[in-house]
């Protein structure tokens, strides 16, 4: 039934003898309840390209200067299936560092990965511009803030150093602490379950459209920004509560 049918349904006439009056389909206390029910309580970020900024090589460009050996090793830790593991949370960290280094052919090459592994997370994030302004303002219209990221336990020791505006934060779940990845609907329910929230209420703010894909699926409405425009953004999460 369209918006208004219901209404037009038991809209008043006169009544006939011995026919009783048709009565408004909802009271207002229902309608305004009906309205805050179906109202974004909460935004949900992605960490990587999303509140920060992520250069997969930034910690090889800064320790090697040959751009050859460079690419290798680079290749050797974050274009590799351990990676993946880690962020899945089903791999100790020497283990991986094992594994990556025996891919490289020669001891230099396996102590500046073991190097650049170790440090990844002081060269490769920073605070995305403008983000910060973001997170407080929505803060400050009451808006519960939130991260569901992909990333491996060593965040967990380091994500204050780098999150714009952690205090702002409500709640911080990442993949390697559930031992499952977006877009999976696991990691989704297990953010609803221990932050209390209802899908609903959400909005989920991602770079990669597959994992907005896998929050709707589990009804979390969401937005794409793939584009890292922050302007852009702010837009689309001031019209929020007005659709």
């Amino acid at each position: 039934m369209k918006p208004g049918a219901l209404s037009r349904v038991f809209e008043y006439h006169e009544p006939r003898s011995g026919c009783r009056r048709g009565k408004s389909a909802l009271p207002q206390a229902d309608r305004e309840k009906e309205q805050e029910d179906r109202m974004i309580k909460n935004i949900v970020f992605d960490m990587g390209n999303v509140l920060v900024d992520y250069i997969a090589d930034g910690v090889c460009r800064h320790f090697i200067e040959d751009q050859e050996t460079r690419k290798k090793v680079s290749t050797s830790i974050f274009v590799s299936p351990e990676w993946i593991l880690l962020d899945l949370g089903v791999m100790p960290e020497d283990m991986a560092l094992k594994k990556m280094q025996a891919r490289l052919d020669t001891e230099e090459e396996r102590s500046l990965a073991a190097l650049c592994f170790n440090r990844w997370h002081e060269f490769n994030m920073y605070k995305k511009e403008g983000m910060e302004d973001v997170v407080r303002w929505l803060k400050s219209m009451g808006y519960g803030i939130y991260l569901c990221s992909n990333a491996s336990v060593r965040l967990l020791s380091c994500y204050k150093d780098v999150l714009p505006a952690v205090e702002c934060f409500d709640g911080i779940l990442f993949s390697a602490d559930v031992l499952c990845l977006k877009p999976q609907k696991e990691i989704y329910g297990h953010l609803f379950e221990r932050f209390h929230l209802k899908p609903e209420e959400c909005f989920f703010v991602d770079d990669l459209e597959l994992n907005i894909e896998g929050a709707r699926r589990c009804g979390m409405d969401g937005y794409c920004f793939d584009d890292g425009n922050v302007e852009k953004l702010r837009e689309v999460l001031a019209g929020l509560n007005r659709r």
